[in-house]
């Protein structure tokens, strides 16, 4: 494995694809999945400036069996067809389904797995050390180590250290909670050389500036062209223009995705999901329990997104 060519590779947007459903039945609609990926292809997405996830969180991973996030894969891998990489989404509570889903985004052609702390039990930090040794000795294949806080226990400084010294742990998505602590600053300067930086907290013009390289951007799901747009302005270090994108153009779509997860239903991808059809591509509801956000809020999602710019809002 070629550790600076992945960690390179690993730079630029870090794009969720979302899972696609056939409606009324909400089996996985693989030719839907494909038509995005050739959207997004379209539209200026490669390997310059990219990376997909397949079956991630907002591809729905936790209501897909096994065999459907193989499929979900497969799928994101054949219609990228090596312009842009690829990683497969490989959250899960079990070990041993972890060093399944890393032998099979390896067979299925995938340069990388995104790897969590397991959920539901809060796990010690060694527990999740033995789990990420398991994934790098199951395939020979990047991994992406998430810090998903909010649903098991959060990563240590020390522990990505630890975890960094992993030749296959080439990237952390990284977001901690707000603290005069600093935790994400610490860890985006002290490991940007080690590891590719996925700045998933929005701190963008802050987290580039000390070394972070890749960043989680929702928006290129109905709006390509504004993530493309956004690492030009970073690279040139126009951070007055990405704090303006960001303020004007990505924040009502969070703020919008806030509204929704206080009030009405939880999970991820939905938002996506209705902006993509607000400009006409396929789409679809989440698998429940997370419940159809579009009679509710289509008008609302329309209005901002014409608000903020978006182009060929129907």
């Amino acid at each position: 494995m070629d550790r600076d060519r992945l960690k390179k590779s690993l730079e630029g947007c870090y794009i969720t694809v979302p899972t696609m459903f056939r409606d009324p039945d909400l089996e996985v609609d693989t030719g839907a999945i494909r038509r995005h990926v050739k959207f997004l292809l379209s539209r200026g997405i490669n390997a310059e400036n990219a990376v997909l996830l397949a079956g991630g969180a907002a591809g729905d991973f936790s209501t897909l069996t096994f065999d459907e996030r193989k499929a979900v894969a497969e799928a994101v891998v054949a219609e990228a067809n090596g312009r842009v990489p690829v990683a497969m989404g490989a959250q899960t509570t079990s070990t041993r389904e972890l060093q399944r889903l890393a032998k099979t985004a390896k067979e299925v052609g995938c340069s990388f797995i995104q790897v969590s702390c397991p959920f539901y039990f809060t796990h010690t930090e060694g527990d999740f050390y033995e789990y990420v040794v398991a994934a790098a000795e199951a395939a020979d294949i990047g991994i992406i180590v998430y810090n998903t806080f909010w649903t098991s226990a959060g990563i240590s400084f020390g522990m990505v250290d630890k975890l960094s010294e992993i030749p296959n742990v080439v990237g952390l998505k990284w977001a901690t909670p707000r603290t005069d602590a600093m935790e994400f600053e610490s860890a985006v300067s002290h490991f940007a050389e080690k590891l590719t930086i996925i700045d998933n907290n929005l701190l963008f013009t802050m987290s580039h500036m000390m070394g972070a390289r890749a960043f989680e951007v929702h928006l290129c799901n109905y709006w390509p062209e504004w993530g493309i747009k956004l690492l030009d302005r970073l690279n040139a270090r126009d951070y007055p223009e990405v704090q303006r994108m960001m303020v004007k153009e990505a924040m009502p779509f969070y703020h919008l995705w806030v509204e929704i997860e206080k009030g009405f239903t939880s999970g991820d991808g939905y938002l996506d999901k209705l902006c993509m059809e607000l400009v006409g591509l396929d789409s679809s509801r989440c698998r429940p329990p997370t419940r159809d956000v579009r009679p509710l809020y289509k008008e609302k999602a329309r209005q901002m997104m014409i608000a903020s710019g978006v182009p060929g809002v129907k």
